[in-house]
């Protein structure tokens, strides 16, 4: 517990945030009873010698600072024993514990939970799939969620801000974060920013009308906004809202999805290389929403005009999605799964009846040329419905499979996301495999 390692770390740091007398700014000046000037109500003050500030509510979270002893804290909120600060310009945490809070008021409690449901989850530099992926969260994992635009949650993740689609977080409390997709304009002359939500607190500063917010949530009448740098409220009465549209996803401008409800989406920039970018999509309620973004690789020499056998290029095109497969048990996929043994191979013989499928060892003169299944790089994969038809020399063994170098023909990525998109797909949604470069995506 934090409390208990201070005591043996770090004597005693007590800090105290005053909330600072709101005084009566100019003539015009609008917001709330601002002509008023109100003493603040609560003081806090470190008690420990020094008392570390961390990134999230929890031990568990990175230290990115620290106060000292009898040091006043500019306080937001609380949330369960750790209070929410103001801490040079970022946000900070620390164990309520070490703080001598003095007066009535409490900070309002942040009340809702942010638990994360998919086995794993991207977290982007943006709120769009098209926003590289800067790392990624598991199931169970709880966050620490700033604001929401549009289906992304804004969050705070190691320090940094990110994003994470909220079809796949599980919200619990009272509490829900402004939308991003809304555009906050200053309705009055002049309008006072605050310390805190409410007149009692200081003005910081002021804004003028017309000027565009950064609302980062809503608490009361207040909004709470990006000002300079730092936090600071502004009263609603004197803010006008405005909803803009969200960004659209590549997928929903595709016309031959069908009944397809689950998208792969295979990405090059052209046709000569051999690095891909992954992405999934699912339809929710009507609506795609992106589930995934991964870095992949195609055949040695990029994508194919014109598949032919042999030739180290991937296939462009929409295809169904076969069976999966793997060297060892089924890591949870609904799809229908085969697991891999010694004998296991897949006919390349072009001259063979048994052309392009699955079969067993030993040959018994039915072929003359087969790809062994049990390799490290197939692991786990599946099949990609290319040339069902069997047509001779138009190319056989197309797989989505485990590697991070290159194909010889079929799609590759991490194990890690190869077992994410095995467990996610789910036959009974239709899903697809979408290959091609960036430049002829209109076709799909």
């Amino acid at each position: 517990m934090e409390g208990k390692q201070l005591k043996k770390l770090m004597v005693g740091m007590a800090l105290t945030a005053t909330l600072a007398t709101a005084v009566t700014p100019g003539f015009g000046s609008i917001g709330g009873n601002q002509g008023k000037a109100y003493a603040a109500t609560v003081t806090y003050k470190v008690t420990a010698s020094k008392l570390n500030v961390r990134s999230g509510a929890g031990t568990n979270y990175g230290i990115i600072g620290s106060v000292v002893k009898d040091q006043m804290l500019s306080v937001v909120s609380k949330s369960g024993s750790w209070y929410k600060i103001n801490y040079n310009g970022r946000t900070g945490y620390v164990s309520s514990d070490y703080v001598q809070a003095s007066g009535t008021t409490t900070p309002p409690a942040e009340s809702t939970t942010y638990t994360v449901t998919a086995s794993t989850l991207n977290v982007r530099s943006g709120a769009g799939t098209s926003y590289a992926s800067i790392g990624s969260v598991t199931k169970g994992q709880k966050l620490s969620v700033v604001s929401k635009s549009g289906s992304w949650y804004k969050i705070n993740y190691n320090g940094r801000t990110g994003y994470v689609s909220s079809d796949y977080v599980q919200a619990s409390g009272t509490t829900t974060p402004p939308a991003e997709s809304t555009t906050y304009t200053v309705t009055a002359s002049t309008l006072n920013v605050r310390s805190g939500a409410g007149t009692s607190y200081a003005s910081i500063g002021s804004v003028t009308k017309g000027q565009k917010l950064s609302v980062v949530s809503k608490s009361g009448s207040w909004y709470k906004i990006n000002y300079n740098g730092r936090t600071g409220y502004v009263s609603s009465d004197y803010v006008q809202a405005s909803a803009t549209a969200s960004p659209k996803l590549v997928v929903d401008s595709f016309k031959t999805l069908g009944n397809a409800q689950q998208v792969i989406l295979v990405t090059a920039d052209n046709y000569d290389t051999k690095s891909a970018k992954i992405q999934t999509f699912e339809k929710v309620d009507g609506k795609w929403k992106q589930v995934l973004t991964a870095n992949g690789v195609l055949g040695q020499k990029g994508f194919a005009l014109s598949k032919k056998e042999g030739d180290m290029e991937s296939p462009t095109g929409k295809y169904t999605i076969g069976t999966a497969f793997g060297r060892y048990e089924n890591p949870g996929t609904k799809l229908p799964y085969r697991k891999i043994t010694a004998n296991d191979v897949w006919v390349d013989d072009s001259k063979s009846s048994l052309y392009n499928t699955w079969q067993q060892k030993p040959a018994n003169g039915r072929w003359t040329s087969a790809e062994n299944m049990d390799i490290p790089a197939y692991d786990y994969g599946f099949v990609i419905n290319y040339n069902e038809s069997r047509t001779p020399g138009n190319g056989s063994a197309i797989f989505f499979h485990v590697g991070t170098n290159y194909t010889a023909g079929c799609t590759a990525t991490s194990k890690e996301q190869v077992v994410s998109i095995l467990k996610w797909l789910n036959p009974e949604k239709n899903p697809v495999i979408i290959q091609s470069p960036v430049s002829e995506l209109d076709k799909y």
